[in-house]
């Protein structure tokens, strides 16, 4: 699992000496790293507050936000004991394929402005663990260059757009780079109220003001990692608002143009048209799963869209087990919403999932040091994974089952 130099992954080879310097300094803090947790502290001293919040927070409240990590809380595991465990097999399938182990990356948008190149450097540490990436529609790489840079197992997530043409010509471009699977959103008719980036006077388009003027000026490493690795464009989206590929300036025209009118024959419509594997994300309720299943999508994501749309909305491990009860073997079912540790990877699994989506883990990793950091992120997953497996009495991933979760009390 080889780790490729910042200024590499960046594609900044021209003027490469601000990034390397950040990534000198980040790389010595990744030693000490220990948890999803220590990542988030390093990416939140590197960041401007009103870019770390805009990743971290959710919307309104953030009651759904805080649930989804809750829910892993109220689950208490029951481990089996004088078990061989000597040896131990993380690898599952995911959508047919084999997987290291039962982890996918989630899509996430904006990456750039964390760390320039963030796209490229998430994708090859998920190549470098043998797991899925999907590349987010409002990601800041394109779908062209992420199949060239960081081949892998790769799934495109797209956001249905009014115009539905070119959403469909994303769709293509998809299956022309060989993506496996496409994974269509289905719960962000409108955008959330992340009040966060009111408060921080973060918008699109980006204004300048007093406040967020001295937040960046705070953080001189990330505004030099911006000034030489060049402000991030939303590459997929370059010919959606044709008069400029600001990131900014797009992010704004999408977040006003996803189609609310987007229901259940159009998802079918993409259904019979892609030829290849289709998830849908953001289901948590049973019928809605079972309908799902019923035009042959073949996997789904349990996802409140990790708290950042509706709060107040049910947490996903506590909507998982009724889905899974609903779809049965039709259809793969995995989660994602607030996984931070191996043992949630473990409760999501013995709970039916077949796997889970991280985002905002390796997000925390690469937006701390850039490449490096994002494979810290999956290596600690993936060590306190087997470790709780092991502690669990567990062998492999089929041996992660619903006998290992302590009975609900009545």
């Amino acid at each position: 699992m080889s780790t490729v130099s910042a200024g590499k992954v960046c594609g900044v080879a021209s003027k490469p000496w601000a990034l390397r310097l950040a990534s000198r300094f980040a790389e010595r803090s990744l030693s000490r790293a220990y948890s999803i947790e220590d990542l988030r502290r390093l990416a939140q001293k590197r960041l401007p507050r009103a870019v770390f919040d805009f990743f971290d927070g959710g919307s309104e409240d953030e009651a759904t936000l805080r649930d989804n990590r809750a829910a892993f809380g109220r689950v208490r595991l029951a481990p089996k004991v004088l078990v061989d465990v000597s040896a131990v097999d993380t690898r599952t399938t995911i959508l047919g394929t084999p997987s290291d182990l039962p982890i996918a990356i989630a899509p996430t948008g904006a990456v750039g402005f964390g760390w320039p190149g963030g796209d490229v450097a998430i994708a090859r540490a998920a190549a470098a663990f043998g797991i899925p990436y999907a590349l987010s529609t409002t990601g800041t790489t394109s779908i062209e260059r992420i199949a060239r840079e960081a081949p892998g197992r790769l799934w495109f997530q797209a956001y249905i757009l009014r115009k539905r043409d070119f959403t469909a010509g994303l769709i293509e471009r998809a299956r022309a780079a060989g993506y496996e699977a496409l994974i269509i959103t289905v719960d962000l008719p409108v955008g959330g109220k992340r009040e966060r980036d009111f408060r921080n006077d973060f918008a699109v388009p980006f204004r300048f003001t007093p406040r967020n003027v001295l937040d960046f000026a705070s953080r001189p490493g990330w505004a030099l990692s911006m000034i030489h690795g060049g402000m991030p464009a939303m590459e997929n989206l370059a010919d959606f608002t044709p008069e400029t590929t600001d990131a900014a300036a797009i992010a704004s025209s999408v977040g006003r143009n996803y189609d609310p009118s987007f229901d259940w024959d159009s998802l079918r419509a993409i259904r019979d048209a892609w030829p290849r594997k289709l998830v849908v994300k953001g289901i948590v309720r049973a019928d809605d799963a079972e309908r799902a299943a019923g035009i042959g999508c073949d996997a789904l994501v349990v996802s409140n869209h990790g708290g950042r749309q509706l709060d107040g909305g049910v947490a996903t491990l506590d909507a998982l087990p009724p889905i899974v009860a609903a779809v049965g073997s039709r259809m793969e079912v995995l989660l994602d919403g607030g996984v931070r540790r191996g043992a949630d990877v473990v409760k999501a699994v013995s709970m039916g999932a077949k796997a889970v989506l991280i985002g905002r883990a390796t997000l925390y990793g690469v937006c701390a040091a850039g490449e490096p950091g994002a494979h810290r992120a999956l290596e600690i997953l993936s060590d306190e994974l087997k470790r709780t497996i092991q502690l669990c009495g567990a062998r492999n991933i089929r041996d992660v089952s619903p006998d290992l979760l302590v009975a609900p009390r009545l």
